[in-house]
């Protein structure tokens, strides 16, 4: 019989060799890829970067607001003379004159009726949309959604004139329902493409638990499909209300009627009168006062905002 020889007899084998190395296993990098000390130090230098832009960021947006505030509650003398100092005591009878005098307060009510309409008519419509075009099949289904899809890129100036004489031959001009069934369809294709791929994430197998208990398609998606896209709905809802309330085109050529003008109207004119008259603390206060319900909704709803616009994302 013929004995095998041991490891560390055979030749160009040691010890050292067989012995498992002390301590963790390190595993090596692939071939051409970088140190992780290199990773780790350009992560930190891009992370800085990042955070460098939207402090800058944050401080454009931030300051301006800040400036309109302060200027609001400072008289004329104090915003001539010391334009970026606090107030020395604080005129809140700026914002009444304002608000009476200068009737922003009843822009603001009819921004309020124009807006709070054409966003609930907005949401109602596009939430049913999106559901049938994310859920059901049939004829013509993209082309429906492209079209909806185009309508995003379709700027409003292209379409004021067509636009102004059919609200014309339809006895719109200067009229509330008018304006707010225009604010309807300018909304509608951004909504619609929204919640479409909302809707598309949403599991399908919760409604068909419902339609097989005997619920009907109208009564699945109100009480079990709307409720589950409450996050889109906030999401899209919240970036209506800004774009029908900063609206400024749209009610100039359609809503001349100056009892019926809206808050961006109203500031304009506030504008070009205050500026004969020399109260800029009013103006202030006029631009304080339509800012301040926009804020308002962001800050109330922004997690909502949040968990809508990544809850595409994480499912």
């Amino acid at each position: 019989m013929t004995s095998h020889a041991e490891p560390s007899e055979l030749p160009g084998v040691t010890k050292e060799d067989e012995a498992p190395p002390a301590g963790p296993v390190r595993k090596q990098p692939p071939p051409g890829a970088a140190p992780e000390g290199r990773l780790g130090s350009e992560g930190k230098v891009l992370n800085v970067f990042s955070h460098g832009i939207l402090v800058v960021w944050g401080l454009l947006v931030t300051l301006p607001l800040l400036w309109a505030v302060m200027s609001s509650l400072k008289t004329d003398k104090q915003i001539f003379t010391s334009p970026w100092g606090l107030p020395s005591t604080l005129h809140f009878d700026n914002w009444t004159r304002a608000w009476s005098k200068s009737n922003i307060g009843d822009f603001f009510l009819n921004t309020i009726l124009v807006v709070g309409c054409s966003l609930i008519g907005t949401m109602l419509l596009g939430s049913m949309a999106a559901y049938i075009l994310a859920r059901f099949e049939f004829p013509g289904k993209r082309f429906i959604y492209f079209m909806f899809v185009g309508g995003m890129s379709f700027p409003i100036i292209l379409a004021l004139v067509p636009l102004f004489f059919v609200m014309k031959n339809m006895s719109l001009l200067n009229t509330f329902h008018g304006l707010i069934l225009v604010y309807i369809a300018y909304s509608l294709p951004f909504t619609v493409f929204f919640l479409t791929s909302f809707f598309k994430t949403l599991p399908s197998s919760v409604a068909e638990a419902a339609l097989i208990d005997g619920a009907s398609h109208t009564r699945t998606f109100f009480q079990v499909m709307l409720p589950m896209a409450k996050p889109g709905l906030i999401s899209v809802g919240i970036f209506n209300f800004l774009g029908q309330w900063n609206q400024y085109m749209l009610p100039t050529v359609l809503n001349t009627d100056e009892d019926k003008r809206v808050l961006t109207q109203g500031l304009v004119q506030l504008a070009a009168s205050q500026q004969y008259k020399g109260d800029w603390s009013a103006l202030f206060a006029g631009l304080v006062l339509a800012m301040l319900p926009v804020l308002g909704v962001y800050i109330l709803f922004q997690r909502q905002v949040q968990a809508g616009l990544t809850a595409g994302a994480l499912k």
